[in-house]
Formats: structure tokens, sequence, C-alpha cells
């Protein structure tokens, strides 16, 4: 009966915090008047609130859009029970939902900065909804058959969220056409005033920065104003996914693009990405981390050591060398600070032994030179016209995990120790030599899709590795080429030894916590009473706060079931998200036993040390016992935060594997609480003991 009490008011609590989000938060938080980025953003104890405090609608204007809203809403619960049977219609109804979520976010969460205006673009963007939705009741998505300015959207994975993006369509573009089209990535400036109605207006009104003939542009939202990080990294993929649901695109000229904070994101999709794209385009923004907070921000840093660590994660200047494979121009305004970017990067492209394209506008501040527009231009438009190779001779490849494992034909599936450099330098030495040099790998995969190997299927492979020959497998009569190679017991070989490892890292499963929020999610609250009432108060106000966060910041709302609801099915698909202890969470006791450290009503043990229950929580992510091939996450969000927001290059993972939280120590805008110790799982998920 207790626990049937508590998971009533649970639920109605979680219920609440869904149904109001950032509400409460918005209202009780008064704004700062700092200027971005200025020397007021490096008081953690004093942090603005992003986005901004807006400023509502008037009476009448709530009440018109309410109507028109509803009306929609209505219109579209409709037309999904209409088209539920012709999934060739339906899968068009996001391009309509786009608009009401739109609209909706701006009334629900007050995030309205320019009320005259906003309530212009909510009109429009509430009949072009509608208009839409006609056509396609009536068989016809003209949106899509027609060149323009085309904002769309589409269903997130991550959350089953309605995610925006803009497409200009070129003039030359008919719906026959079969010839593949090159097609343009940007990422844009930061705005923290950029919400989906602002978004999807720019989107409607204008094209953007560079429109190359006879290419079409993709728009990202990528979630906000992240850089295009996390969930916002996992953004692009989706949506390109999308876009080619529609129009052929040419893979192998595909180019990425951006400004300011969108430059940071193009610097960090080029070097970790780079045998994706054609071409690379970064303009202004920042490309690391340190040296960019010292130097723009002015900001004094004194990083954890696994803080460090994570800088690996995201700093572009670390993965300079992938630019081998990815032809790059870089642009800065010649008196702009944001320069630094491009200049800390060609400092790291000198220590690998290449040399940085970089076009200066002259005189020239935080915007583009005319004359070195017209010339980045010429020169990407030049590039992408080669196309991208996808089998080249030689490739150099840096990474510090498994999340970023590809490079052309090269892919690594196994680290000797994540966040230590690893690197690859292969070559095609003939048409049955290989030759290939690692450092801090244990496997790694030789793929060449069909049609694309260049070897003699005739011929004997052989593949000199690391002063090691090996003979492998042959290519097979499509000309398509795969070996797996293995390094163990200090020799490399074709073959595993099976040495009873039942987990490992590997893409996509290597952590650090945030790792878990690039994918299908499920947060899970607990219906029991917790351990001691420290604890409960706690997971009750951080997983409000995770909750409320993401949708502030990733602009999605975090699924959510209680403990006793969850299904096979969710077990399959989702990272599970568990709040609570042993004692609240049925899940958590569940899988305790089976985690590297114990955790009872007295004490959390670890193999170094115990810590007392009733002060210490351990938030952790790990692969799930119930199903390795996902993660659970134990009592944690994304784990930057407020003060984070502040500026886009302090984005980036603050916790790694494993923490053990002191509760004596309040949250902060840094902190969900005190950070006792914290480290890193071993690439066995084995315990590896504390960082610092």
């Amino acid at each position: 009966m207790i626990s049937k009490f508590f998971d009533t008011r649970m639920r109605s609590a979680i219920r609440f915090l869904l149904l109001l989000g950032s509400i409460a938060l918005s209202i009780a938080e008064t704004e700062i008047a700092v200027h971005a980025d200025g020397l007021a953003d490096n008081q953690a104890e004093q942090v603005r609130p992003i986005p901004p405090v807006g400023t509502p609608f008037s009476t009448k204007q709530q009440k018109q859009i309410e109507i028109q809203l509803g009306q929609l809403r209505h219109s579209i619960a409709l037309a999904h029970a209409k088209l539920n049977s012709r999934p060739e219609l339906s899968r068009f109804l996001p391009d309509i939902e786009v608009f009401a979520e739109a609209v909706s976010s701006a009334l629900v969460y007050r995030e309205i900065f320019a009320p005259e205006k906003e309530f212009r673009q909510a009109l429009e963007q509430l009949d072009l909804a509608s208009h839409r939705l006609m056509k396609l009741l009536e068989g016809e998505p003209d949106w899509i058959k027609k060149p323009g300015l085309i904002p769309r959207g589409y269903v997130s994975r991550i959350d089953d969220s309605v995610q925006p993006y803009g497409l200009v369509v070129p003039s030359s573009w008919h719906p026959k056409r079969s010839k593949p089209m090159r097609l343009d990535i940007w990422f844009h400036g930061r705005g923290e005033k950029l919400t989906e109605l602002s978004f999807l207006n720019q989107r409607i009104h204008n094209p953007g920065q560079f429109t190359p003939d006879d290419s079409l542009v993709l728009h990202l939202y990528g979630r906000y104003c992240n850089a295009n990080k996390f969930a916002g990294e996992t953004d692009l993929f989706e949506a390109l996914e999308h876009v080619k649901q529609d129009y052929h695109i040419d893979d192998n000229r595909i180019v990425v693009r951006g400004f300011s904070m969108g430059g940071a994101a193009c610097w960090q999709f080029a070097t970790h990405y780079a045998g994706l794209w054609a071409a690379a385009a970064p303009g202004a923004g920042f490309s690391e981390t340190k040296e960019f907070l010292e130097f723009f921000q002015k900001e004094t840093l004194n990083p954890h050591a696994w803080e460090k660590k994570l800088w690996n994660l995201y700093d572009a200047t670390v993965y300079a060398e992938n630019l081998f494979q990815c032809p790059t121009v870089a642009y800065s305004g010649a008196v702009d600070r944001q320069k630094q970017a491009a200049d800390i990067m060609s400092k790291y492209l000198e220590q690998e032994g290449l040399e940085l394209t970089h076009i200066l506008g002259p005189d020239t501040g935080h915007k583009y030179h005319p004359e070195a527009k017209t010339l980045i231009d010429q020169k990407i438009n030049h590039i992408a016209e080669q196309g991208r190779n996808q089998i080249p001779s030689k490739i150099r490849f840096t990474t510090y995990t498994l999340r970023y494992n590809k490079m052309k034909w090269i892919e690594l599936q196994g680290l000797e120790k994540h966040w230590d450099r690893a690197r690859v330098h292969a070559e095609i030495k003939s048409d049955h030599e290989l030759s290939i040099r690692t450092s801090n790998v244990t496997q790694l995969r030789i793929h060449m899709e069909a049609g694309l190997c260049p070897l003699d299927i005739t011929k004997q492979p052989i593949i000199s590795i690391n002063n090691e020959r090996l003979e492998v497998d042959r290519p097979e009569t499509d000309l398509s080429w795969d070996v797996v190679l293995y390094h163990q017991k200090g020799q490399w070989k074709t073959a595993p030894e099976t040495q009873g490892i039942t987990i490992a890292k590997k893409h996509g499963l290597q952590g650090p916590i945030d790792d878990a929020f690039m994918d299908r999610f499920l947060m899970v609250g607990p219906s029991a009473w917790p351990m001691n009432p420290t604890v409960g108060d706690w997971v009750s106000n951080e997983m409000s706060h995770a909750m409320r966060h993401w949708r502030q910041q990733f602009r999605g709302r975090a699924r959510f079931k209680m403990d006793h609801e969850i299904t096979a099915k969710d077990i399959e698909e989702s990272n599970l998200i568990l709040w609570g202890d042993p004692s609240s969470n049925i899940l958590i006791r569940k899988i305790v036993e089976k985690l590297p450290l114990k955790w009872n009503h007295q004490r959390v043990q670890t193999p170094d040390k115990n810590y007392p229950a009733d002060r210490f929580l351990p938030v952790l992510v790990y692969p799930n016992p119930l199903n390795p091939d996902k993660y659970i996450v134990i009592n944690s969000g994304f784990t930057y935060r407020e003060y984070d927001y502040l500026n886009n290059a302090r984005q980036v993972p603050k916790l790694p594997d494993w923490a053990i939280l002191d509760l004596t120590n309040a949250p902060s805008p840094r902190w969900p609480a005190g950070i006792e110790q914290a480290g890193f799982f071993g690439e066995a998920w084995e315990w590896m003991g504390p960082e610092d």
C-alpha cells in the first residue's frame, strides 16, 4: 500500500513536470542584463538563464493563437487516424506538426522575445501548416515537389520529438530528376533566442549565406544552441537521412560549412567525420575548449583530470590530422577575435605536416567580407566538383574514442585505452599489398563496399601491420573486401582468441555518461521509498532538473516511465536512465549486483573505498546487464549545467564514466553535488579507480 501510494504521488509529480517543463524555472529566475560571452558570464554563482526569460503575448494575441493552434492540433489528430493505413502520406505529417510544436513551445514556455513580430510569425506558420494539411489530405504534399525555401520536420529517434530543419531547393531541381545533387550542410551561429518559431521563420524567408548553383542547402536547427554537440550532433544524421527520402543526394558531394558557433560545429564535423565530406568551410567560431576560454572568455580554468581527458571528445585540434582526408577552406575576419579558432587549428595542422588554407577578410570583424566570400565559394565549388574519394590509397586517422571510429575504409573496433591518442596510417602499396601502422589500437576492420576494392581479386592480399606480415582473405568477386585484425598477446592476428570477456567498449557503447543521450533513451522514475530522505530528495530534484533542462537545451521532451512500467521492448530499444537507489527503483535493485560497485542501505562500496549511503551516491554509465547492447545510466542527465550554457566551448562532458557524489554539497550551476571521486571504466568495463 505504501509503495502504491508513493507511486501515485511520484507519477502525479512527474506528469506535472512534463506538462509544465521549464515554466516554473523561467518565472522564478530573474534575467541578468549582461552581454553574452562577457566577463560576467564567468561568475558561476550568478548565472543568467538560457534561453532568456521571454515577454508574453497580449491576452488578445494569446487567445487568437490558442484558438488556431487548438484547431490545427485537432485536425492533425484526425489526419493521423485517417492516414494511418497510408504511410506514403502519413510520413509527411511531421512537416505540419513541426509548426504546431514551434508555436506551442513559444506559448507554453513563454519563449517570446518580440511579441508583435512573433505574433505575426506564429499566425503565418499556423496558416502554412493548415495549408499543408489540406494538401496532404488531398494526397498532394506539394511542398516537396517544388524548388524554393522548404521548412520541414522529422521525428527524432532520441526522444520522439519533432525537430525542424530547412532546405533551400534550387530552381534546377524537379521531382523526376535522376542526377544526384550536391548538398551543403549549414550550421547556424549562436542564438540564445533562436526558438523553433524563430528558426522556422528564417527558413521560410532567408536562404542563408551560401546558395551554390544546382545544389541543395540543408539548414540544421541542431537542437538549439549547443554547437551541434551530443543530440545536436545526432540531429545532422537524422535530418540528412530524412532529406534523402525525397531528394537524390550525391554522397560524394556533401559539404559542411558554418560561421561563428556554426564555424565551431563545422570544425568538429570536419575533423571527427572527415571521411564523409567532399569539403569543409568553417568560419570563425572556436575549435577547442581550453585556449579559447582562456583567450576569448578570459576565464581561469581549474579542471579535474577527467575533464582534461574529456576535452578530447570534441576538441578539433587534437583530431587535426584527419583533415588529411577532408579538403578544408577556413575563413576569419582579420580583426575578429574568433580568428583564434583557425589560428590554433593551423598550429596543430603544422605539427602534422599540413598547411591550412585560411582566407582572411581584410579589416573585417565578425562577419564575411564580400570578396573573401566569393573566393571561398570558388574554392569550395571546385573541390565539390571533384567529389569525395571513397577509397584513397593513403589514410591518416586519429581518434581518442570509439565514438569516432571510422575513416574511409578503416574502422577501429578496439582501443588499448580510451582518451589516449589512437592512430592509424594505412596505405595501399600495390594490387595486393597494404601497409598499416597503428598505436593504441587492439582491433581494426578494413571495409570496402561492393565495386570499390582496388585490389586484384586473383592475388593473395598481404598486410604489413606494425612490421608483422599477415596473409588475409581475398576480396570477393563483387569487388567488396572485409577483413578484421586483432592485436592480442603482442601479435596481430586474423582471428581472435577467446578470452572470456563478455562486454567491451565498442562504438556507441564506450561512455562517457553523456554518450547515452545521443541515442534513444528513456527516463525511469522510482516507485518505492528511498533508502534515506537525503537520497530521495536529491533524486527527486535532479530528475526534475534533468527533464526540464533536456527540454530547454535540447528542445525535446524526455520520455518517462515508472520503473514497474518498463517493458521488454523498452529494454531492447532504449538506453535506460535510472533514477533512485536499490530500494526505490526496481530496475536498479535488479541489476545492482552486476555493477562494478556494491550499494546497500549502509554503504556505497567501490574496490577502493567505502562511502556512507546516507551521504554519498553513485552516478555512472554502464552496459545494461539486461541488454548489453544498450546503456544504463544511474542518476544523471547530460552532465554540463547552467554555467556551461553561457559559452558553447564549455558544453563538453563534465563527468566521465562514473562518479561518487557528496550530497552534503548542494547542486549548483556547475555540479549536481560535490564530486568526491570520478573516473573511467577500462576497455572491458572493469573498475580502474579514480582519475584524480
